[in-house]
């Protein structure tokens, strides 16, 4: 059996996640497959590479840094973007907390990033090297509009992911994944409503028509996903891991109180229901 894990994005909130992806690991459970969209999977990586606890010394030591993001760095006309990538994927990863390549590097399965071709308007999914210590995939998997200028990658330009492609799991049984853990950051009751940053982004995109329609789109998209996860759901073919309740959290949040506090409660969530979990993965189709 084929077992994948799919990791929703939403930059800070997706420290609940790596509480959850940290507690798979101390449990010894690690999928063949990794799918996710934006921080989602900028953070799952860290999981394939087995290093528990990295990605809550990012969150509590760095997110908070003044060389991680602020107004001064979307304003820099050599960076234009909220956040400063060169810090974040090349800095950190590779001086401050290091990644460890080598056991990236030897994870047999896949493990794939969602990207926004902002041409087509449409979702791509792109393996992540397992050599490129600048990451590019994953700046171009989190690049928000208007925080983040597009990422261009052979010669196609890419934004956010999550824009058409909030929850990967379609592809992860299209890639030929047999059941999946599903992380959400949002609580399982949530629903996505039209936002004034969604119309202001369309706007600023309006010479790109099929990227603006599928930023107005998104709001339907999302909530069609988290319909067809619950199908799936009681079909016995996803696992689903999500908050309670709203984190109320901002994309930006950088308390490091804060941060702890929803990466426990990921931790937490999973200790409490870890024995399900395993009676899924282990159940047969």
């Amino acid at each position: 059996m084929k077992l994948g894990l799919v990791a929703e994005g939403g930059a800070a909130r997706t420290y609940y996640s790596c509480g959850v992806m940290d507690e798979l690991l101390r449990n010894n459970i690690y999928t063949d497959y990794v799918i996710g969209t934006s921080a989602g999977i900028a953070n799952a990586v860290s999981y394939v590479s087995k290093q528990i606890g990295r990605n809550y010394i990012i969150g509590t030591e760095y997110l908070h840094d003044k060389r991680y993001m602020g107004k001064r760095y979307l304003f820099n006309p050599k960076k234009r973007c909220y956040f400063n990538l060169d810090f974040i994927m090349d800095e950190i990863p590779n001086k401050l907390v290091p990644f460890d390549y080598d056991t990236f590097a030897a994870y047999k399965g896949e493990v794939i990033a969602t990207l926004t071709n902002i041409n087509t308007g449409r979702p791509e999914y792109v393996p992540v090297s397992r050599y490129d210590r600048r990451f590019e995939i994953l700046r171009a998997t989190c690049a928000l509009p208007l925080l983040f200028q597009p990422i261009i990658i052979n010669g196609n330009e890419y934004l956010d992911g999550g824009i058409t492609d909030s929850i990967p799991f379609k592809h992860a049984f299209d890639d030929g994944c047999d059941k999946c853990i599903v992380i959400l950051t949002q609580a399982r009751d949530y629903s996505k409503h039209a936002d004034k940053t969604l119309d202001i982004s369309a706007k600023r995109y309006k010479h790109k028509p099929e990227f603006a329609k599928a930023l107005l789109n998104r709001p339907q998209m999302y909530n069609n996903q988290l319909d067809e996860i619950k199908k799936l759901e009681e079909q016995g073919l996803v696992y689903v891991i999500a908050p309670k309740q709203s984190l109320g959290i901002s994309r930006t949040e950088s308390n490091p109180d804060i941060i702890s506090k929803i990466y426990k409660q990921g931790e937490a969530d999973l200790k409490n229901q870890i024995d399900k979990l395993k009676e899924f993965i282990e159940k047969p189709l």
